[in-house]
């Protein structure tokens, strides 16, 4: 799979701006610069008709330039001045890409950054496919697969916390885990291949007496690890934050309110939302994916009733639930039926309309043996919303939202492998417990081996890779 041409694109976006790069890789990337490259002096001499081919030939090479310099110039297109431009040379293997790599910053405009790109392609560059760059880093090594993927996930981040899982990721952390994993399985079949071919010098007997328990060990690791994904999730996409309660609660008052627009729409007619409605929000770094919901009651509507069923379908899916109760009014039947969809799952309750006397306390909530947080607010005057975000960063960052795994998966074909891996470890305990010859034992093992190999790109075929790469933006 390896890639011997020499690629170019352009590394920014498209649009006018300050500056733009444009990024040549591969074995001519020098020779490319070489071609096109001026420095102050040649371009006066182009000026004033003195540049000949052969003061070209003598011309300052960047090819000759030490690694990791920059140097200041002109490209140009034989005579014509095309832009003035600051050039990167990094000479591989010192390279992202572990090739000979040039970046040329030239100015922003749309039809400049055109023209440059353009002459780098008429001087021996290829146009760069999705994603080429990255992937010729995994493919020479200079990272692995999940820290190719990371690079994307680090590109597509909607907040802090997901920036710090993909900067993990970037910096081996999944993949010393796996390789650490792997070793560990490793050393497991070596040694029963081994005593299998030398039998008289190395014995399997009693072997597999702890055999059970070693497996069961590196396939709790595995699991933990493909567990981490929801938590990996609630980074990258947001805390799916489901508002439930009675019709007429309060709760689209709400999540107008938090979103600062009127996203839903709000009347005194109880059950005027029949529906999910979704609308992303920011609080501080934290994003939050906030769903409004129907409110949830017996009623004989056919069409409120299939509101209220897919209420209860989103609480089931909800990373945090915030049940909106009306303080004006006593706790009834359908109260405490919405209070047992926040049994088991992490919640905080809302006493709205503060501003009108209240018959609802949080004792009452707590007889009620529900263990939340409890504030009140006023959702239509936009009181105590300060104290409900601060309760959800503070929930955030303490782990009770998303728990503080030591490593997390962002990405789903990882979650893949990894639960193809568990189920491969777990034939081999159930093999194990049930005798099967030891020769068969390496099987489920070996491929619970290849399976924590696809994580990061050790065991994978070559049309999946050019699948997980074709995702990638231009230039990167």
């Amino acid at each position: 799979m390896k890639e011997n041409s020499t690629i170019a694109a352009i590394a920014t976006a498209l649009s006018p701006a300050g500056i733009s790069i444009i990024r040549i890789s591969g074995p001519q990337a020098l020779d490319v610069i070489d071609r096109i490259y001026r420095t102050k002096k040649e371009v006066e001499s182009i000026k004033k008709g003195a540049f000949t081919v052969a003061a070209s030939s003598s011309a300052k090479k960047l090819s000759n330039a030490p690694t990791h310099t920059i140097h200041y110039g002109y490209i140009c297109d034989e005579n014509e001045v095309i832009d003035e431009v600051m050039v990167s040379i990094m000479k591989g293997p010192r390279s992202f890409t572990a090739e000979d790599t040039v970046e040329i910053n030239c100015h922003g405009g749309v039809l400049v950054t055109r023209r440059v790109l353009d002459c780098v392609f008429k001087n021996g560059a290829a146009p760069a496919q999705p994603g080429e760059f990255t992937k010729r880093a995994f493919l020479n090594g200079r990272i692995d697969l999940s820290q190719a993927e990371a690079v994307m996930e680090l590109i597509s981040a909607k907040n802090r916390f997901a920036i710090d899982a993909s900067l993990e990721q970037l910096s081996g952390k999944i993949k010393n885990r796996i390789q650490d994993l792997r070793s560990t399985l490793l050393d497991e079949i070596a040694y029963i291949e081994a005593a299998l071919d030398d039998p008289e010098h190395i014995s399997l007997e009693g072997y597999t007496e702890g055999l059970t328990e070693r497996v069961q060990k590196i396939r709790a690791a595995v699991k933990k690890m493909a567990d981490s994904f929801d938590n990996g999730k609630v980074l990258t996409e947001g805390i799916r934050t489901v508002i439930v309660g009675k019709p007429n609660a309060g709760k689209s008052s709400l999540l107008n309110a938090l979103s600062g627009r009127q996203r839903a729409i709000v009347t005194e007619i109880a059950g005027t939302t029949r529906d999910t409605l979704e609308e992303q929000i920011m609080l501080g770094d934290l994003s939050l994916i906030l769903v409004d919901t129907a409110g949830i009651r017996d009623t004989s509507d056919v069409v409120e009733k299939i509101g209220v069923e897919k209420a209860r379908e989103a609480a089931a899916k909800a990373d945090l639930l915030i049940y909106v109760a009306d303080s004006s009014r006593n706790l009834d039947e359908d109260d405490h039926k919405i209070m047992e969809l926040l049994k088991n799952k992490k919640s905080i309750i809302l006493l709205n309309k503060s501003d009108l006397s209240s018959v609802i306390q949080p004792k009452d909530l707590k007889a009620a043996g529900v263990d939340a947080p409890v504030l009140w607010i006023s959702a239509a005057n936009e009181d105590g919303l300060d104290a409900l975000e601060q309760t959800i960063r503070d929930m955030f960052e303490q782990g009770m939202i998303a728990g503080n795994d030591e490593v997390v998966i962002t990405n789903a074909r990882q979650k893949t492998c990894l639960l193809n891996a568990c189920e491969s470890l777990r034939l081999a305990e159930e093999g194990i417990e049930n005798g099967m010859p030891e020769d068969m034992l390496t099987i489920d093992m070996m491929d619970a081996y290849t399976s924590l190999g696809e994580v990061i790109g050790e065991e994978i075929e070559e049309d999946l890779v050019n699948r997980i790469f074709a995702k990638f933006c231009m230039g990167k």
